[in-house]
C-alpha cells in the first residue's frame, strides 16, 4: 500500500517520516519531490572493477549549473534526509527529467526500513544537460510493509541518524 501525499504529510508531522527539510509545496498526491544537493562525484577511472575500490572525484556544482555528458555515472546526494522506520521509502526521478533524457535511480531505488540519510543518487544522461544544485529531479513515495519489521543495521546507518521501529513489529 503506498502512501498518499497528505497521508505522508501526516506521518511526517507525527514524526513517522523523515524529511529534512520539509517544504509542504513540494508533497504530490502520492509521493514528495526531492531535490539535487550542491555537489557530484564521478568515478576516476574510465575502467571500474566492482570488485576493488573505485575512488572518485568531487565536483561543486555551480551556481550556473553543470553539463552533465552521457557516458559516465554521476553521484549526487539528495538535499533532504529522508527514511522512516515504519514505512519503506522508495525515490524515483522526475518524468520531466526522465523525457528529456536524465535517469535517476538507475539501480537502487528502494530505502531500508530504519535508515534516514541524504539518499546517494546514480544519474545518467543519454544526451548533454545542465542540472543546478537544489532543483527538484525526483520525487519519494512511502510504502507500508507487511511481515517482521527489523531494524536497518547496514552501512549507510552509520552515515546519518537511524530511525529504530520497534523490534520485530508485525505489521498487518
Amino acid at each position: 500500500m503506498i502512501l498518499t501525499g497528505s497521508e505522508i504529510a501526516a506521518e511526517l508531522a507525527a514524526g513517522r517520516i523523515v524529511i529534512d527539510p520539509f517544504t509542504p509545496e513540494l508533497v504530490n498526491p502520492n509521493s514528495v519531490n526531492y531535490r539535487l544537493g550542491s555537489s557530484l562525484r564521478v568515478h576516476r577511472s574510465r575502467v571500474i572493477d566492482p570488485l576493488t575500490d573505485h575512488p572518485t572525484e568531487e565536483i561543486v556544482i555551480p551556481k550556473e549549473g553543470i553539463v552533465l555528458r552521457p557516458g559516465r555515472v554521476y553521484l549526487g546526494t539528495t538535499v533532504e534526509r529522508i527514511g522512516s522506520g515504519r514505512y519503506v521509502p522508495s525515490l524515483i526521478g522526475r518524468s520531466s527529467l526522465g523525457r528529456l533524457g536524465v535517469f535517476l535511480q538507475v539501480s537502487a531505488d528502494l530505502g531500508n526500513l530504519g535508515a534516514v540519510h541524504r539518499w546517494t543518487l546514480e544519474l545518467v544522461v543519454v544526451q548533454p544537460i545542465r542540472l543546478y544544485a537544489g532543483m527538484v529531479v525526483g520525487q519519494v513515495s512511502f510504502w507500508m510493509p507487511t511481515g517482521p519489521i527489523d531494524a536497518y543495521q547496514g552501512h549507510f546507518g552509520n552515515f546519518s541518524t537511524a530511525v529504530t521501529p520497534p523490534p520485530r513489529l508485525l505489521v498487518a
